[in-house]
Order: structure tokens, then C-alpha cells, then sequence
């Protein structure tokens, strides 16, 4: 289960604290000019070490293209990269060798494979986005030319939130500060209280908020493939991912049929919807409305305290992390959020795509 996608896939390989991580696209499109300028920002705005309220780890993610490029643009066969680890400090780990770490996958991945990689992770560790990043960003690319666009941002961590109504806000500012958040206020008491979570030695969660522009109508399956279940997996295969939801989501629950439905109006020869509280889905289909949906993060589990735990030998013991670690993972997440809407939206539009034309 190493494989997302039904028609644009993403097959992912390594490990946290390995030689590499890489991965194999298969469906893109040909003839999409690939620019590798733009695949690496979108890697940079994953990238550990950007700022003082991420983790320290130093890493060029420097991605390294295989294969399914030529001249510039895609040719349709699989296209192969890696991005190299250069700055594992596995030594850091040590202590957690026979320790299962609290809210970790540990005892679960030692569980089941009665084996489990301590440095960092391994597998289950979020550095395994780097992939997810890189074919996200060839997603956009493939999407950029559909007039589709995917933008997320950070609306929430701790008690400090912004208006859910992303119409209100000016997206174009997402980027101009370090927590990634469109409302400058906001973000600098954000930033304040992830640099005082850090130096207790713990951990905050956040939100994150997706809005998806330009998606025709007629995305998704009627039943086992709804466009929004679709979302909701790859959103919720985000490390540190705890919930989902789309559209007006929990909030609808307080208001009457007569607020919530969405009425259709006749707008220059097309049917639009004169309020969004659907979020650009219904019945499992895009309706050709923006799509928005809103990411729910964990505070990250690695604590720099004390906290008490069990050995292999189902000792009870204690445990003191080590190592550099995010004290907030939602900067850093934004860019994920939107590498797995794109895949989700490319996969999509390519088989409803070969469903016409089958």
C-alpha cells in the first residue's frame, strides 16, 4: 500500500533517516513543459530548517528528476526522482532504540512487522512527504493548464484562528510570513506561540484550510469513489492528520435545510449556486463551485520533556526525546495539503476523462 492513485499514481520509497527518498509518478500526462524551477520552490516550502519555528534538521531537498522528461516537458512514461537525506543525525536516536515513543508509530509498526526503524521513523516518519511534494507540484503543472489552482493556508493553531470564510481573507499574503497564514495579525501571535510552545519543550496543533478554484463539474463517482471521500484519504494520510471536513463541515449541523441548501441560479449560459455551503461538491461531484475543506493537525508527538512510556520488554519506563523536531508541523504542512488535493483533483478529472470517452 505504498501506491496513491487510480490513473495519476504516486509509488513512494524510503526512509526518514536512509539514503533517499523517491518515488515514481505514472499517468502524467505528455507534453506538460516541466518546470523545474517551480518543482523545487514547492520542495523549499516543505523543507526543514526554514525558519526558527521548524525543526532544525538542515537539508537541501534537492530533487533529482530520473526519468519521464525530455526537452523540457513530460512524455507520458513513468517519471522516476529522488531527493538524497545529507543530514541524518541517527546518533540522536539512540535512547528511543528499545523505547516505544508516546502517540508515535512505533508500537504499531513494531506490531505488525515485528520490526520497526527508531531513527526518525523510518518510514512512518513525515519526511516520506518530500514525495508527495514532488509529484504534487507536477500535478499543479498538469492543472495550471486546465485553469485549476489549489491553494492552502494555515487558519488556525491553538486558540488563535482566523475567519473560516476564506473569501475574506487575501490569499496572496499565505506566503509572506513563516506560519503561513494569509492574515498578518494572526500570524505573528501564531508565530509568538509556537516560539513559546518550542521553549517549553512541547508540541501545538493547528488547521489548515484548502481552497480548490476552477474544478469543472462531473469529478468524482456516484458511490465508492466520491470526490470528497477522495479528499478526505489523502487528507487523512497526512502524518499528524486528525480530521476533515468539507464545506460548512460540523458548522452546518446548528443550521435548518432552509439555511444550508444551496440554491441554483441561470448565470451567463451556465448554472451557478447562489450560496457554497455544499463546498463545490454534492452527491460525491464537483459542481463546478470552489472546493474548500478544512485539515485538522495533532500537536506533533516527539515532546523535549520527560514523558512516561513502556520498553519492548513491556517495561515501564521513561523517556526524554532528543533530536531536532517541529514544535508545530503546520507551516511546513501547507504545501502538502496541497500536493495531495492536486494528485486527488488530477486523478480525478483523468478518469472522469477516460469514463467519456470509454
Amino acid at each position: 500500500m505504498n501506491t496513491f492513485g487510480k490513473i495519476f499514481t504516486l509509488t513512494t520509497f524510503g526512509e526518514s533517516h536512509g539514503d533517499a527518498i523517491g518515488g515514481v509518478i505514472d499517468g502524467m500526462p505528455a507534453g506538460i513543459c516541466v518546470d523545474t524551477d517551480f518543482i523545487q520552490r514547492e520542495l523549499d516550502r516543505r523543507r526543514p530548517g526554514q525558519s526558527d519555528i521548524t525543526t532544525g534538521r538542515k537539508e537541501a531537498d534537492k530533487v533529482e528528476i530520473l526519468s519521464g522528461v525530455f526537452d523540457g516537458k513530460t512524455t507520458g512514461c513513468p517519471i522516476g526522482f529522488i531527493v538524497r537525506n545529507t543530514n541524518q543525525h541517527s546518533h540522536d536516536y539512540d535512547n528511543m532504540r528499545e523505547v516505544f515513543r508516546p502517540s508515535h508509530a512505533d508500537y504499531t509498526y513494531y506490531n505488525k512487522y515485528g520490526t520497526r526503524d527508531h531513527r526518525g521513523g523510518g518510514r512512518s516518519s513525515a519526511r516520506i512527504t518530500i514525495s508527495r511534494c514532488v509529484a504534487g507540484a507536477f500535478a499543479k503543472l498538469a492543472l495550471s493548464r486546465l485553469g485549476i489552482s489549489v491553494q492552502a493556508y494555515t487558519s488556525q493553531v491553538g486558540n488563535i484562528s482566523i475567519d473560516r470564510d476564506y473569501r475574506k481573507h487575501d490569499l496572496s499574503k499565505t506566503e509572506t510570513n513563516a506560519v503561513r497564514c494569509p492574515d498578518e495579525d494572526a500570524a505573528a501571535r501564531m508565530e509568538q506561540l509556537i516560539r513559546d510552545v518550542k521553549a517549553e519543550g512541547d508540541t501545538i496543533g493547528g488547521i489548515i484550510t484548502c481552497v480548490i478554484k476552477g474544478c469543472p463539474a462531473g469529478l468524482g463517482e456516484p458511490e465508492a469513489g466520491k470526490l470528497h471521500a477522495a479528499l478526505g484519504a489523502a487528507m487523512l494520510g497526512i502524518n499528524a492528520v486528525k480530521g476533515f471536513e468539507y464545506g460548512e463541515g460540523f458548522d452546518c449541523v446548528a443550521s435548518r435545510g432552509s439555511q444550508q441548501n444551496d440554491i441554483f441560479i441561470a448565470e451567463n449560459g451556465q448554472i451557478r449556486t447562489k450560496t457554497n455551503h455544499s463546498g463545490g461538491i454534492q452527491g460525491g461531484i464537483s459542481n463546478g463551485e470552489d472546493i474548500y475543506f478544512r485539515v485538522a493537525f495533532k500537536p506533533v508527538a516527539t515532546l523535549l520533556m520527560e514523558q512516561d512510556t513502556v520498553n519492548k520488554d513491556m517495561t515501564n519506563t521513561t523517556l526524554t526525546a532528543r533530536g531536532r523536531h517541529d514544535p508545530c508541523v503546520l507551516p511546513r504542512a501547507v504545501p502538502i495539503v496541497e500536493a495531495m488535493a492536486a494528485m486527488t483533483i488530477l486523478d480525478y478529472y483523468l478518469l472522469n476523462k477516460t469514463v467519456k470517452t470509454s
